[in-house]
């Protein structure tokens, strides 16, 4: 007889998990809060809709905060095996020059969306719409709709805090911490850092882009560009860094980052072009030999003395490693995403709740962060498949 699986939430994680469950073991039931399926993967799809990422899978693991929690799960469905299901239900992809993963060009992301819905529907697999979690009944089996649904095997999909009007809002946390489950709160992350710009600056450069750069914090750099926003900086340089960013705003309510204005250049190199620039005037030879812009040569005449922008050696440290103060993060619900929910001391390896047996977490809820760049999307779906080949190998 057929075990009955309910998985409660529509995301990625929960997707993939239903996709590789055995059909022949389980009766596959998700239940969606929405009228539709899929909102906040469709919003990630608008703005480039990276699937995963095509780097070698020893550097992908690398990528996730905290380190080593996914790796067995990106291991045992990685970014090759993700884009060879894509191709099974027929969406092809491509690699980017960003190295990025997307859909061939003219499949929207709706097309994704549809073709992964269409296959869950041959497979068997129930969805039912307009279905809320609420809490558990006296046995454990979980609250939907006011009625207790029961279940040999309940697995949570309900995402994080961002994006609220995509239905993704947290408001479950409140219902695992009066069960007694460890969370955390939500905080944002691959978000905007606030910055207080000096107000000749901001007026003249606002949405302006610095291109490749590179910013680093505490060690870690990431390369890339950021936009300037009236708010503070926005963009794939910073967002790798966040959970650099929070560590030193949670201990010290700021952080600081630099600024690397030539990553292709060593300080050597942009020293002895400084010095031996046929230039005399010094905005003209940033400008000429070491091409600087008008904003990043702004953000150099701006914030240093005068002193320091005309002292040779100086200039060129600051060239290579401009300080930033970051003094907040945007709201949880302008951010991509969050990290909190789930504490991870509350679930076993296989992602099981530890006070709550054949109860399970997965997706986004669980405390773990990733970059953008197809690095959320691809950990959402190894963790299904992962939670799923264990499921279909104890049963």
């Amino acid at each position: 007889m057929k075990k009955e699986i309910t998985i409660i939430g529509g995301g990625p994680s929960a997707f993939l998990l239903a996709s590789f469950l055995d059909a022949e073991k389980f009766t596959i039931s998700i239940y969606e809060k929405n009228k539709t399926m899929g909102r906040k993967f469709l919003v990630a799809g608008k703005g480039g809709f990276n699937l995963t990422h095509s780097e070698p899978i020893d550097q992908l693991i690398k990528r996730y905060t905290p380190n080593k929690f996914l790796d067995k799960a990106l291991l045992n469905f990685t970014n090759i095996d993700f884009r060879n299901w894509l191709g099974q239900i027929g969406i092809p992809t491509y690699t980017g020059s960003s190295k990025r993963v997307f859909p061939e060009k003219g499949i929207k992301p709706i097309e994704v969306l549809n073709a992964i819905l269409k296959s869950l529907k041959e497979k068997g697999v129930i969805i039912k719409y307009n279905h809320t979690f609420y809490n558990w009944d006296v046995t454990g089996n979980p609250v939907i709709n006011k009625k207790p649904t029961p279940t040999d095997y309940t697995v949570f999909s309900l995402g994080g805090g961002s994006w609220k009007v995509t239905g993704s809002d947290g408001n479950w946390v409140d219902a695992f911490s009066k069960k007694g489950i460890q969370t955390k709160t939500f905080q944002a992350s691959n978000c905007g850092y606030k910055i207080d710009w000096k107000h000749d600056f901001i007026e003249k450069h606002e949405g302006t882009p610095l291109k490749n750069i590179a910013i680093s914090c505490n060690s870690i750099i990431q390369k890339g560009e950021v936009v300037i926003t009236k708010f503070g900086l926005e963009g794939n340089a910073i967002y790798g860094l966040s959970p650099k960013i929070r560590e030193q705003l949670n201990t010290i309510s700021k952080a600081t980052v630099f600024i690397d204005f030539k990553p292709s250049l060593t300080l050597e190199n942009v020293l002895s072009k400084i010095k031996k620039s046929t230039f005399k005037n010094t905005t003209q030879i940033l400008k000429k030999e070491l091409k600087l812009n008008a904003t990043q040569i702004d953000l150099l005449k701006i914030y240093l003395s005068k002193d320091s922008y005309l002292n040779t050696e100086l200039l060129a440290k600051n060239i290579k490693r401009f300080p930033l103060e970051l003094i907040n993060t945007a709201s949880i619900d302008e951010a991509i995403s969050t990290v909190g929910g789930i504490d991870l001391n509350a679930i076993s390896e296989n992602f099981e709740l530890k006070k709550m047996c054949n109860q399970f977490c997965i997706g986004e809820m669980l405390d773990w962060d990733a970059p953008t760049g197809g690095y959320l999307l691809q950990a959402s779906a190894s963790i299904g498949v992962y939670l799923a080949k264990y499921l279909n190998e104890n049963n």
